[in-house]
């Protein structure tokens, strides 16, 4: 079954555990540089994203890819590198709407998500559950139950403000 993750924006609170703990994963230095998840900040407004490969099943990063280095796997669904294939263009960078691909410090490859080989450590490390590492068929249910949830507290909120006569 293929599973993602799943990122809500109104939990992160901007601590870039994520980046560093992806970082020490995957290249075994503290350097939120180098990690396959970001943090887009926005100070005014406290609000902090956290962006990664979505693993679109449209594939814009392979599409334009000139040696095909990039495919996707069909059982996880996860959009896969082969480094041998890969000649370092960026097109797949420049392409993708997400910012999901990267590249590595040096600007020798391009680096990606890679779910952690089925476990990623950033949702181990999200102490606020801001991304989280679900079955595909049940974000639906997630996303219903939580819109749900914020209508229900809006609902109160308004409940104690309006007066009937």
């Amino acid at each position: 079954m293929q599973k993602l993750l799943l990122i809500d924006p109104e939990k992160c609170t901007g601590c870039r555990a994520c980046e560093v703990v992806c970082s020490l994963f995957h290249e075994q230095r503290c350097n939120p540089a180098e990690s396959r998840i970001s943090i887009i900040k926005y100070e005014q407004a406290g609000i902090y994203i956290p962006v990664t490969c979505q693993n679109c099943q449209s594939m814009p990063c392979g599409a334009v890819c000139p040696t095909n280095a990039l495919s996707q796997d069909e059982e996880t669904g996860l959009v896969v590198i082969n480094y041998d294939l890969c000649i370092g263009c960026r097109m797949c960078v420049v392409v993708c709407p997400f910012g999901g691909m990267g590249l590595d410090v040096r600007g020798e490859r391009v680096i990606k998500c890679d779910l952690c080989g089925g476990d990623p450590i950033c949702v181990r490390f999200c102490e606020t559950k801001a991304i989280r590492y679900l079955d595909a068929a049940d974000v639906g249910v997630v996303k219903r139950r939580d819109a749900a949830g914020r209508l229900s507290q809006l609902m109160e909120k308004l409940s104690g403000t309006v007066r009937y006569e």
